[in-house]
């Protein structure tokens, strides 16, 4: 297959979509977006997929919608056997590659691994995940191991001057007005 390159260094990648199966005789694949619109998956390049342990390098040379769904092309795969060997892979970007945001908005991977303490000082926790649930976005906070309130997991809605109240980058930490026995 010509057109790819291997990364040398293993960065941090963000994985946006996968493969699914192959799609007609040519090389085609068909995609599973991850990102809110699902056509953006397509904004981002190149793309990258971790094969036997190494990010390889993909371009897409092609893509359209099918039926519900979409498919791709990639450079350098022109036969549907090398497409079949990409099933089910995972689709990743460089972080590089997305949009730079304003001073008070965040990607939800930068995030994780923030201490929330509450406003009184109490120590909540670290980010673990988030959530959508539609109305609003939700942290899971993974408590400490001896919290005074023998929660092992918090979920706090992210509401930003409700119940979040400030996010500092440099120390990494997320303040809340949130009742730690709740």
């Amino acid at each position: 297959m010509e057109g790819k390159e291997t990364m040398s260094t293993q960065s941090e990648k963000i994985v946006v979509g996968k493969f699914g199966a192959t799609y007609g005789i040519r090389g085609w694949l068909k995609v599973f977006s991850y990102t809110d619109n699902a056509e953006s998956i397509f904004d981002y390049s190149p793309w990258f997929v971790n094969q036997k342990g190494e990010w390889v390098e993909h371009k897409v040379e092609s893509w359209k919608r099918h039926n519900k769904g979409m498919v791709v092309k990639l450079e350098g795969m022109d036969v549907r056997e090398d497409a079949h060997l990409m099933t089910n892979f995972e689709i990743a970007i460089d972080p590089a590659v997305l949009p730079e945001l304003s001073e008070d908005e965040f990607y939800w991977r930068e995030l994780f691994g923030m201490q929330v303490v509450t406003t009184k000082g109490y120590d909540l926790g670290v980010v673990t995940d988030m959530l959508e649930t539609g109305s609003n976005d939700v942290l899971v906070v993974k408590a400490n191991l001896k919290d005074a309130f023998g929660q092992k997991e918090r979920l706090i809605p992210f509401l930003e001057e409700q119940v979040i109240k400030q996010i500092d980058r440099t120390a990494q930490r997320i303040e809340v007005d949130w009742d730690p026995g709740f």
